[in-house]
């Protein structure tokens, strides 16, 4: 016999209590325990909610004391190089770690085996590849231009290009779990265990007397990548190993990348776009600024997480109902713009009022960037008010709009950026970001709307609008 929250109620409460909150509690029992598809995406979001929840935590602590140990000087150092590698790692999956979230429900529900052993060991040999060719080049692009680039980052940029192919294996790695709603396996090897394992290489190195500069905490985090990474092929592996019968591969490796280039190029913009900021600012300010600006980002980050939480849920889902169901996809996009919106609202509040003792435990100064908090969590949330459009065009076949639509908010985040960091400095970067947000909710949920007739705005009644249209 299983828990149910409902029953539970029923027998220990009230009558009049627990008929009151029967509705919502039946809910919940419907997301924890329902065998359906959409008890499955509620479940893979609220673990990957939970998961962001702690992993938010052990972020912010980390960087905490990695700040601390450090000094902002030799952090904003860390943090430019560390960002800088988490985007190249992204980019060098060319958008194999999310078009197998497509191709592997496709096959296995059309009972195509071969297509589907291929897919899963052709993304893991091909990113494995691509990573090392751009690694490789990375590293001499580093050297030739080392006399062109401040002293202080040429060595901590030249390690870190070590963690590329790990860094893009784990993303594929996420997304053949995602594929198979493995949620645990998907997010707690990249969001907790290993910015764990950081922060303890880095301890380690700290108490044995090595000095806590960018070097020492870049190669804390080639360690703890590399240790993260295999340990999640092993496993990652195995279970496939266990679900798919062994026999022979069909590898369409041209096909394939043809539908993962356009998803390529919209994850590049949307990745570099939730960072812009940060690489901006260290081009055109003082690692000590980087610092400050990161913290605070780091700070806005437990509003973030709600979003991307219910986008790793639901991913899945669109890819299964876009095709043949439009009703269907259209009911459900609709309720995850409240999955995204309610709590993103809620945790921003939580965060205005925290967010000053918050940047204060980094350490002096930090502090500074508490006012930005106030614009950049308005911007946040409103851009949650759309819910995730992004996942709806790509798993429909949309993707290649909703890169032009994500090149256009790259352009303009980039160069609001160039024209207001100069004059305005950290402000500068936190308007050309804010105002990059509002034009991303914006452009995406209007694409949703012309391309798939479905209205992802909060706010606006669904049948008026429909009615209109």
């Amino acid at each position: 016999m299983r828990f149910s929250a409902a029953m539970t109620a029923e027998r220990w409460l009230p009558g009049q209590i627990a008929s009151r909150i029967a509705p919502l509690l039946r809910r919940v029992d419907a997301v924890l325990f329902s065998a359906d598809e959409r008890g499955e995406a509620g479940r893979m979001s609220l673990i990957a909610f939970a998961v962001r929840i702690v992993s938010a935590a052990i972020a912010f602590v980390s960087q905490v004391l990695l700040a601390r140990w450090m000094g902002g000087f030799e952090y904003g150092i860390f943090v430019l190089v560390w960002v800088s590698m988490i985007i190249a790692g992204s980019l060098s999956c060319f958008g194999f770690h999310t078009s197998v979230i497509r191709f592997i429900p496709e096959y296995r529900e059309k009972g195509m085996l071969a297509e589907l052993r291929g897919v899963l060991v052709a993304s893991r040999l091909f990113v494995l590849v691509a990573s090392t060719v751009i690694t490789a080049l990375a590293m001499a692009s580093v050297w030739l231009l080392s006399d062109k680039i401040e002293s202080y980052y040429v060595v901590p940029f030249f390690l870190g290009m070590f963690c590329l192919p790990m860094l893009a294996l784990s993303d594929v790695l996420q997304g053949l779990a995602r594929a198979n709603a493995w949620a645990f396996q998907a997010l707690v090897p990249t969001y907790i265990v290993r910015p764990l394992l950081i922060l303890l290489f880095m301890a380690a190195a700290v108490v044995s007397g090595l000095a806590p500069t960018a070097e020492t905490a870049v190669s804390a985090a080639i360690a703890a990548t590399y240790v993260t990474t295999i340990a999640q092929l092993v496993r990652v592996t195995s279970r496939t190993d266990k679900r798919i019968p062994a026999g022979p591969r069909t590898i369409l490796l041209g096909y394939w990348f043809k539908i993962s280039l356009p998803i390529f190029l919209v994850e590049s913009f949307f990745f570099l776009l939730t960072n812009a900021d940060v690489l901006m600012v260290g081009f055109y300010m003082e690692p000590d600024h980087v610092a400050v600006y990161f913290a605070t980002v780091k700070t806005l980050a437990l509003v973030h997480f709600v979003y991307f939480s219910v986008k790793a849920g639901v991913a899945q889902r669109y890819a299964h109902i876009a095709h043949g169901e439009p009703e269907k996809l259209a009911g459900f996009a609709r309720e995850t713009v409240s999955w995204t919106f309610w709590p993103s609202l809620l945790m921003g509040l939580v965060v205005l009022v925290l967010g000053k003792p918050l940047l204060g435990m980094f350490g002096p100064g930090f502090d500074e960037g508490y006012p930005l908090l106030f614009l950049l969590v308005a911007a946040v949330v409103a851009r949650s008010a759309v819910g995730p459009c992004e996942s709806v065009l790509t798993m429909s076949g949309y993707q290649n709009v909703c890169a032009m639509v994500y090149a256009a908010t790259l352009a303009l985040n980039i160069g609001l950026n160039v024209v207001f960091i100069p004059t305005l400095g950290l402000w500068g970067a936190a308007i050309a970001t804010s105002a990059a947000m509002i034009f991303e909710a914006t452009a995406l949920s209007f694409t949703v709307w012309r391309k798939l007739g479905i209205v992802m705005v909060l706010f606006i009644p669904v049948r008026r609008t429909l009615e209109k249209a």
